[in-house]
């Protein structure tokens, strides 16, 4: 899969995010298997810049199941290729993501895109970043398991700035 940066892609594009959030969070119960059922939940984002500019991590927490879960996204911008790479761990598993989502941002709208499998099934994966109201950001996740033609959106995390 091809990715190609937008025109306007920067080491900047992220900078909407600094700092600490509230996020409420909508997820699917049940992802690729045309479920319509959903889950709401609280979570909380914590972003800082790192790496002169050219990234940042965010820290992720939320508890489930009465645990608290802890997740960790590294965010590197490659000012060659002008292109994001975003990695996550969590505690689940407690190990780096293999296949980082890569993309840009155009406009306000980050479009970051991986290939994996779900249980078994290759997907592509798709992170939206919605910052065209850099005051209330919104993430969502989509996985498409026939090469892009269509979409299952899994998850949506709308976030409101912590004072």
């Amino acid at each position: 899969m091809e990715i190609i940066a937008s025109a306007t892609s920067s080491e900047n594009d992220f900078d909407f995010l600094v700092g600490k959030w509230q996020v409420k969070n909508r997820k699917l119960v049940a992802r690729l298997s045309n479920c319509t059922d959903w889950t709401t939940f609280d979570s909380e984002i914590h972003m800082v810049k790192t790496l002169n500019g050219f990234g940042n991590m965010e820290r992720y927490f939320a508890t489930f199941d009465k645990q608290p879960f802890e997740g960790m996204a590294i965010r590197l911008f490659n000012p060659e290729t002008k292109l994001w790479k975003v990695y996550w761990t969590d505690t689940s598993s407690c190990k780096m993501d293999e296949h980082p989502v890569t993309g840009s941002f155009e406009n306000g709208l980050g479009k970051l895109y991986a290939t994996d499998n779900f249980n078994g099934i290759p997907i592509i994966v798709l992170y939206q970043w919605d910052a065209t109201n850099p005051e209330q950001p919104i993430w969502s996740q989509a996985f498409s398991a026939d090469n892009g033609l269509t979409w299952e959106w899994n998850w949506e995390m709308q976030l409101t700035r912590m004072a």
